[in-house]
């Protein structure tokens, strides 16, 4: 177990698979507390099985996050079984590649919904606990695509990873005296983000860019790598990305 980590709750949205779940179960192999949300209920009850069944501690609820009720039912689920919140793992997220005079605009608002939406409404659900305890640690998941313009394609879904990364640092100003806060930016990770894309030639070019992909655990690891830092110590920022990855 790690010392800074052990005993410490820990929210994660979209934690049914992909990053979520591995990083759920690194977490809470640990020793952490993992309070799970995500919308396949079916996926998440296997999780929290699988991590108490290993002797971890669990808590799951039901969460879609385009809608701020359910982040708030999400951390009151935190609370009622854990007594306390430490860390915010905002992870849930869409991709859906498509070039712009495709006009996909039913994607671009999903992806508006969830990768931009859904971040600041976990941040609403949380700060007023954190900052009431004097204490705390937010971590968003970008991605490279929110530091380069992930192109042709990417366009909309490199919007909203930069809009994340700025909305994660403006954060950091303003609470940054008590509250930690770390945006991760991974690159191919093997996850079901490349399964978003409803645009056949994107999509077919994603499968291809993902062959080189690292296995989600690779994010886990940072992940872990941020809250188990003294409590001095924020990491603002880590970009992880396949050796052999160039964009």
């Amino acid at each position: 177990m790690s010392q800074n980590i052990a005993g410490k709750v820990v929210i994660i949205t979209g934690a049914s698979s992909g990053l979520g779940a591995a990083t759920a179960r690194h977490l809470a192999a640990l020793g952490a507390s993992v309070v799970l949300g995500a919308r396949r209920m079916d996926l998440l009850n296997a999780l929290a099985e699988d991590i108490t069944a290993a002797g971890g501690k669990a808590a799951i609820a039901r969460t879609d996050v385009t809608q701020a009720a359910d982040l708030t039912r999400l951390v009151e689920t935190a609370l009622a079984v854990f007594g306390k919140v430490d860390v915010l793992i905002n992870n849930a997220g869409l991709m859906a590649i498509a070039p712009l005079d495709a006009l996909k605009v039913d994607e671009w608002e999903r992806m508006i919904d969830i990768n931009i939406k859904g971040v600041l409404y976990g941040i609403a659900a949380v700060l007023p606990y954190f900052k009431a305890q004097g204490s705390g640690h937010f971590i968003t998941i970008s991605s490279v695509a929110g530091a380069k313009v992930f192109s042709p394609g990417g366009t909309v879904y490199s919007g909203t990873k930069f809009a994340v990364r700025a909305i994660s640092e403006g954060l950091r100003h303003e609470v940054g005296g008590a509250i930690r806060t770390t945006t991760i930016l991974p690159g191919a990770v093997d996850t079901e983000l490349t399964n978003g894309s409803s645009h056949a030639d994107s999509a077919t070019a994603l499968k291809e860019f993902y062959k080189q992909a690292i296995p989600a655990d690779s994010v886990a690891r940072a992940v872990a790598y941020a809250i188990e830092q003294p409590d001095g110590v924020d990491i603002n920022e880590i970009v992880l990305r396949p050796t052999v990855q160039e964009f």
